[in-house]
């Protein structure tokens, strides 16, 4: 007969049953069998291997020396963005003050003395062996005066050239220059072989000067006023990069700066806190030098930046916009003498000489008539009104002070003077009396031309004085940065080592 097993919940009473008194104890269960025995886990790789203990910053010399590398990372840093800002300043001057920008003033010149000397020769053709419009002698004078002051100009503008381009126009206006003497000469010479009276010159010479001025016009001045235009480019273009970077520099030093200034201070209150002392002079002092440094170099690269931007706009612009004005204006009065001594060309010289003074103040006319009216409208307006174009137009409306506005006043009233006896000049230049009316014509064109020219000197005056105040600034520094620089740097390692040695 089979037994029936045990139920699970029976087995378990019974085992949890208490031993009867007296009885014995029952025998421990068995342990059950070991598991069999696995491959053991592998340790886990490393996927960096470990710092070492110094540089895992779990002790405070660990972390005073990490404050103090980043700090000394960025003192260089400052020192890296302010020498490199302040360098971009000097640049920049230097190529607006000492180099491009006094070649181009002198191209504007060298355009002066080349349309003088054409101006001249007609004038000696046109007098003969008579006194007239300042005389023979006078003439040739300014003549020589001015091909000496063209050849001077030439050589200057090919010593301070820097560029191929350049370098070829200059040489292409010196060996230009010497065909049109021999020209000139030709033509005075055949002038005074004919011992003519005023305005009646031979048409030999007359034939001569016709070929040495139409050289001069159509070759040598485009190419001295191609010769300005590269230079006043590369002036144009220099200012706008260091001046762009000036100011990029003056940002970057002042985040620099501000980081720097940062980590400083953050080293102060870790060490206050760590060693419980309230100041650190040697790092109090460095902070001090940095914000001082920061400071100086921001206003520097403002003044830097201001200095020049006037020396661009108040002095260098209005300095070749007058240059200009007053080397077509000597060519307009060129042009005068040129309307009477040859009546072939007559029309011509009279359409040019329109162009030419539209060029120093445009004001809309068809012919010289309706320009003299618009003109002395123009003139009446001046300064409630400048909206005029030209030269003059560019002058009116980059003119600050009252000093300038009554200077730009005067130097209109007399162009407008000079216009007046021109208009005289071409109405009763066929009723013969052409030596009264060139000495008019010449004596109105000089107080034109000397209000012209103390209108420049202003601007120039206000050039220099911008230049030098720029370099007066910037001088020094290339010995002060660095000296601060290592100055701070210095007294950052003046002012941790003590709290390092209490470590040793």
């Amino acid at each position: 007969m089979t037994m029936p097993l045990p139920s699970p919940a029976q087995t378990a009473q019974q085992t949890v049953q208490p031993a009867q008194p007296g009885a014995p104890a029952a025998p421990a269960p068995p342990a059950p069998p070991p598991a069999p025995a696995g491959r053991a886990a592998p340790p886990a790789r490393r996927l960096l291997p470990r710092l070492p203990q110094r540089l895992r910053l779990r002790t405070v010399p660990a972390r005073i020396r990490a404050w103090t590398s980043a700090i000394v990372i960025a003192v260089l840093a400052l020192f890296g963005v302010a020498w490199v800002a302040i360098d971009d300043a000097a640049v920049g001057l230097r190529v607006i003050g000492r180099t491009d920008g006094p070649q181009v003033v002198a191209t504007a010149d060298l355009y002066y003395s080349l349309s003088d000397m054409d101006t001249q020769v007609a004038n000696i053709l046109l007098v003969g062996e008579q006194q007239l419009g300042g005389g023979r002698e006078a003439a040739l004078r300014r003549y020589e005066e001015s091909r000496a002051k063209a050849g001077e100009t030439l050589l200057q503008a090919a010593d301070l050239a820097d560029d191929e381009v350049e370098r070829r126009t200059v040489q292409e206006l010196l060996n230009g220059l010497s065909q049109y003497e021999r020209l000139a000469a030709r033509a005075m010479l055949l002038s005074d072989q004919a011992d003519h009276p005023a305005g009646s010159p031979p048409a030999e010479a007359v034939a001569s000067y016709r070929e040495a001025t139409k050289l001069m016009r159509l070759g040598l001045l485009p190419k001295a006023y191609n010769l300005t235009l590269e230079s006043g480019s590369i002036v144009r273009r220099t200012y706008e990069e260091q001046h762009a970077a000036v100011q990029g520099g003056r940002v970057a030093v002042a985040v620099v700066g501000l980081v720097t200034i940062g980590l400083l201070v953050g080293l102060q209150v870790y060490l206050a806190r760590r060693f419980r002392r309230i100041l650190n002079p040697a790092l109090l002092v460095a902070t001090l030098v940095v914000t001082v440094l920061v400071g100086l170099a921001m206003g520097l690269l403002d003044r830097a930046a201001e200095d020049m931007r006037i020396a661009r706009e108040k002095g260098f612009n209005s300095m070749l916009a007058l240059s200009r004005a007053r080397a077509i204006s000597n060519s307009l009065h060129g042009d005068q003498s040129r309307y009477l001594l040859d009546r072939q060309e007559a029309d011509t010289y009279e359409q040019v000489y329109l162009e030419k003074s539209q060029t120093v103040l445009y004001t809309p006319a068809g012919n010289l008539t309706a320009y003299y009216r618009e003109l002395g409208r123009v003139v009446g307006e001046y300064p409630r009104r400048t909206d005029f174009l030209g030269f003059f137009g560019t002058e009116a409306r980059n003119a600050a002070g009252g000093q300038e506005r009554a200077a730009l006043a005067e130097t209109l009233k007399r162009y407008e003077a000079f216009q007046q006896e021109d208009r005289q000049l071409r109405a009763q230049a066929r009723a013969g009396a052409v030596q009264q009316l060139m000495s008019r014509v010449a004596q109105s064109f000089q107080a034109y031309d000397e209000a012209l020219v103390g209108l420049k000197n202003m601007h120039q005056r206000s050039f220099e004085a911008a230049i030098a105040d720029g370099d007066a600034a910037l001088s020094g520094w290339n010995y002060a940065l660095p000296g601060a620089i290592v100055a701070a740097v210095a007294l950052i390692f003046v002012g941790v080592r003590p709290r390092l040695v209490e470590y040793r």
